[in-house]
């Protein structure tokens, strides 16, 4: 069989199976797909495709299903990531655009790539090792008790209350933020630690004690920013999907639920020239993920942290690849500079 008609039959055994969930048989290709040839031929031509391993028969089952490689053959042949409809590209952009946060940006990302694939939306929050502090604010709530908010240039926003453990009056405290905010503002979170002593020495003495724990609050609020943390949506999506988890779904949440798995498989996955990577089945790793495929992108001014989504092997690859792709971008946009 000729090269373009094997991938053409692999074409279509792929989008029939993804479509139905039933595998495929010689009778319904012919049908459904204008191939120009038999039924006879076909059926030669599937088991020239099931000889190289790219699709298989479950069971006793007349029809065909792909393997991982034949999954793997046809997302490589998919030469451009086709674009979203206009109306799906105004809805990303109008929810994006009314989030007042990073959190909220993050929560409604992931809801909508959820309901644009029908898959698992996961999203990295931005890696802040370049990010620099934009504001600091001392709020006092009652006496001693102070919100500290540390807010960087990516807008994650981080803030707690803590105890400064001596009396000072609202003049006080607005005057400790204007002096902490005029030492800090623009320096890197990578630095904030090193900076805090000589911001803090140059304090009156009187004030020093809670100039201290003013210090310490932010430290951990800056350390919290630092940690990798994800977001994710859509995991009843999974549920809906059992019958395609045939061994079982427990080990996907495991791993859903085990944050640094996807985590580390998210930062390991690296993007091809269509702008996004593919992990399909045994490919992935983690064992727990053998009957699942990953489609993620990069984000961001350096699109080092991911977004992407996670679901069966029996994916819409060319779909779910467009939707990450435009939804990394507006994400991207929205939190550009």
């Amino acid at each position: 069989m000729s090269e373009p008609r094997k991938l053409e039959v692999l074409r279509a055994i792929v989008e029939d199976y993804v479509h139905s969930r039933e595998p495929v048989g010689s009778k319904a290709l012919v049908e459904r797909h204008h191939l120009g040839v038999s039924s006879a031929t076909i059926r030669n031509d599937m088991a020239a495709l099931e000889d190289e391993g790219l699709i298989t028969a479950p069971h006793t089952s007349a029809g065909r299903i792909p393997t991982d490689k034949g999954y793997r053959l046809f997302v490589d042949q998919i030469s451009a990531v086709k674009p979203l409809s206009h109306a799906e590209r105004r809805a990303i952009q109008a929810l994006l655009e009314g989030a007042d946060d990073l959190d909220d940006v993050l929560d409604r990302t992931v809801r909508m790539l959820s309901q644009l694939t029908n898959q698992v939306a996961v999203v990295q929050y931005p890696h802040l090792s370049r990010a620099t502090i934009r504001h600091i604010e001392f709020v006092l709530l009652a006496p001693r008790q102070v919100l500290v908010v540390l807010i960087a240039t990516t807008g994650k926003v981080e803030q707690r209350v803590i105890d400064i453990g001596q009396d000072l009056g609202d003049d006080a405290i607005a005057a400790l933020r204007t002096h902490f905010l005029g030492s800090l503002a623009g320096i890197s979170l990578s630095r904030l630690t090193s900076s805090l002593p000589g911001v803090v020495s140059s304090v009156s003495p009187g004030q020093r004690a809670a100039a201290q724990a003013l210090a310490h609050g932010l430290e951990t609020l800056a350390h919290s920013s630092r940690e990798e943390r994800m977001v994710m949506a859509g995991t009843a999506n999974l549920a809906r999907s059992n019958v395609d988890f045939p061994l079982s779904i427990g080990p996907v949440l495991e791993a859903l639920e085990e944050q640094v798995v996807l985590l580390r498989l998210l930062s390991d996955m690296a993007q091809d020239p269509r702008g996004v990577a593919v992990s399909i089945g045994r490919e992935n790793p983690y064992d727990g993920l053998a009957e699942a495929s990953v489609v993620a992108t990069g984000y961001g001014p350096d699109s080092t942290a991911k977004i992407g989504v996670l679901g069966p092997t029996r994916m819409d690859y060319p779909t779910t690849m467009a939707a990450v792709r435009a939804v990394a971008r507006y994400l991207s946009r929205i939190l550009g500079p």
